[in-house]
């Protein structure tokens, strides 16, 4: 017999990191993340982040590498802010702590789209995005004929 399933969302989102100490700065710094709870083993260490008591992000020192964009598995990690101001707060802060860009500045998702953001890389090289769904008319849209965040 089956049983009647609804709509998934996502629950968080894992990533493997070379340095728990460094990734975690920099998703506490630089993203605005509170760490939830944290395994402190030397071969065991993980740290769980969350927003407001919501856990959003689960780092694990486990990685013998950076991040491989060639690798099947994690393309990007996307977060959504609620206007382009934000993004544009976020894309200072991240200027301001050296953060690596994949574009300059503000893009649009595709050519003539209102959504877009910022595009850049955590400590390990993971690719990352901050994006709104309107607010980036007229932005720049660095790949033609193909969505912005797809190749960066």
């Amino acid at each position: 017999m089956a049983t009647a399933t609804g709509p998934l969302s996502t629950g968080h989102i894992g990533l493997n990191v070379t340095d728990l100490d460094r990734s975690l700065a920099f998703y506490r710094d630089a993203l605005g993340f509170a760490l939830l709870g944290e395994g402190k083993e030397e071969d065991r260490r993980f740290a769980f982040l969350g927003q407001d008591g919501a856990l959003v992000l689960t780092l694990w020192q486990q990685a013998g590498g950076g991040y491989e964009p060639q690798a099947a598995g994690l393309h990007h990690l996307a977060f959504s802010a609620g206007a382009i101001e934000e993004v544009r707060a976020y894309e200072e802060r991240l200027r301001g702590l050296g953060v690596e860009f994949a574009h300059d500045g503000v893009v649009a998702h595709g050519e003539g789209a209102a959504s877009g953001g910022i595009f850049f890389h955590d400590p390990d090289g993971t690719r990352l995005e901050i994006s709104v769904p309107t607010g980036a008319q007229g932005a720049p849209a660095p790949t033609a004929g193909a969505p912005t965040c797809g190749f960066f």
